[in-house]
């Protein structure tokens, strides 16, 4: 994680820090997250039924994306030097506003 003085922390408020590296989700990646959480819609699990929406395939889990932010964050979130240890917080108003 990047290193930051709280004053340039605060200097970097409204603006993008930056942009994680792509992660890939692949249809195993989904099924072991659906296992996990007990959530088997077909639209997760099964790719033959999921073809015939008009997603045309499986979609991720919303919550399986949300679980990404974590690893997301973690390269680009600025951190002060005086700072060992961090706890999450949460997060408000999240939408899922597009299929992944």
């Amino acid at each position: 994680m990047p290193v930051a003085s709280f004053e340039e922390i605060q200097s970097r408020i409204g603006t993008e820090i930056g942009v994680s590296d792509w992660i890939p989700i692949d249809q195993q990646a989904i099924d072991t997250f659906a296992d996990v959480t007990g959530d088997h819609q077909f639209i997760h699990v099964d790719p033959e039924a999921a073809a015939k929406t008009p997603f045309g395939g499986t979609v991720a889990h919303g919550f399986l994306t949300l679980s990404l932010l974590s690893q997301m964050a973690a390269g680009v979130m600025l951190i002060p030097p005086t700072i060992r240890m961090a706890v999450n917080y949460g997060f408000e108003k999240i939408r899922f506003i597009a299929p992944v």
